[in-house]
């Protein structure tokens, strides 16, 4: 069965055989490489934490809000109809969507500026960094080693989320001081698989996130009227409103949005590994540019609509209200968890030789809730 899929899958794609982990392991006849890595996501613990970690609205202000969780298996049905079309390698392309936000503080991005202030004389505080620190250090699930030793190729889509690493300062700060060994190279563009995972990520920002403003009744379908692309989506489908529930003709309006951005990124990328002339993954890794993107006319669309949400949404004043209490408790914890580190935490799971860093772990792997409760009995 693998061998058949090795043959089946491009020569831009990842080979499902990996090049290795930091420790070795028994191979299994029963699951690819990528296979197991995206099963150790799965059964992570900070994955299941992000059930209750906020991607716009506090936890705990909505049941069909969308939470970290979910956005996280979004992203992953996305990238992999795109991996699929593009004969890549699915597996790949799951885990690093699946596992992209397990840095993520609770309350959101809001959160993450709180406690990046919090450590900013210590090396400071980065959500994709943090992401790092979880699958190498924090998850304790076997007797071996620390951490979930993925492959070298997902590591390498999770440090490039963003792109190709110009300045490794950070990275050095917050892991250790070249930490990889030279294992894995910065300055290379991601894989396909990485890059798919990450324009996915704003396919699912943006169309789910206008979903959920809409379902609050933050903004109306008629204030999206004047952004391009959507304008004629809305006005298909307003057609419908005498007839079908506003929320059936919401859903309608996501499905066409995520359509035509997943058919644009497909037509796009074929012309740029045509015109680029990329015929090798040697080929990926090398290029200048992004090869998976949008079309100039997409950027535009994408730039409109992150702008609009975050007017509307994001800096809405129902929404910065628990945006800033989340600032306040993430503070607020930091300050007494740091007073007395092992009251709060089992300070001998942790290392010892950076508390601060210790700490700080400790808040970012809490959950909307916890934060919200702990800050209850501690003020």
């Amino acid at each position: 069965m693998q061998k058949k899929s090795i043959q089946l899958l491009s020569k831009l794609a990842v080979p499902l055989i990996s090049k290795g982990r930091f420790y070795k392991e028994k191979k299994t006849l029963l699951r690819t490489d990528f296979q197991r890595d995206r099963d150790r996501i799965i059964h992570s613990t900070a994955f299941r934490r992000l059930k209750h970690k906020t991607q716009v609205f506090v936890n705990t202000s909505g049941d069909h809000f969308r939470t970290r969780i979910t956005h996280s298996l979004e992203v992953a049905q996305i990238a992999r109809t795109l991996s699929k079309f593009f004969n890549l390698n699915e597996d790949l392309c799951e885990t690093l969507s699946l596992a992209h936000d397990l840095g993520h503080t609770p309350f959101g991005h809001a959160g993450e500026e709180a406690l990046n202030n919090c450590m900013k004389k210590f090396g400071g505080f980065d959500h994709n960094i943090q992401t790092l620190r979880i699958i190498l250090f924090l998850e304790n699930r076997y007797y071996e080693f620390k951490g979930l030793n993925l492959t070298f190729e997902t590591l390498d889509g999770l440090l490039k989320h963003n792109g190709p690493i110009k300045n490794n300062k950070k990275y050095n700060k917050i892991l250790g001081k070249n930490y990889f060994k030279n294992r894995i190279n910065f300055s290379s563009r991601p894989s396909l698989e990485a890059q798919i995972a990450a324009i996915s990520d704003d396919i699912a920002y943006n169309s789910h996130d206008l979903e959920d403003g809409l379902k609050s009744n933050l903004f109306k379908l008629k204030d999206l009227e004047n952004i391009p692309i959507l304008k004629n989506i809305i006005f298909k489908h307003k057609k419908k409103i005498k007839n079908y529930s506003i929320d059936l003709i919401i859903r309608q309006i996501i499905r066409d949005i995520i359509n035509e951005m997943v058919r644009d990124i497909i037509l796009t990328t074929q012309k740029n590994i045509k015109n680029k002339k990329i015929k090798t993954l040697s080929d990926v890794y090398n290029s200048k540019y992004p090869i998976v993107c949008f079309s100039r006319n997409m950027k535009l669309f994408d730039k409109r609509i992150k702008s609009f949400l975050r007017k509307k949404m994001y800096y809405h004043k129902n929404v910065k209200i628990n945006t800033n209490q989340g600032k306040k408790i993430i503070s607020k914890l930091f300050k007494y968890v740091r007073k007395n580190p092992k009251r709060y935490i089992n300070v001998s799971k942790y290392d010892k030789s950076n508390i601060l860093r210790s700490i700080c772990d400790f808040i970012a792997g809490m959950t909307d809730r916890y934060a919200i409760n702990l800050y209850k009995k501690i003020k």
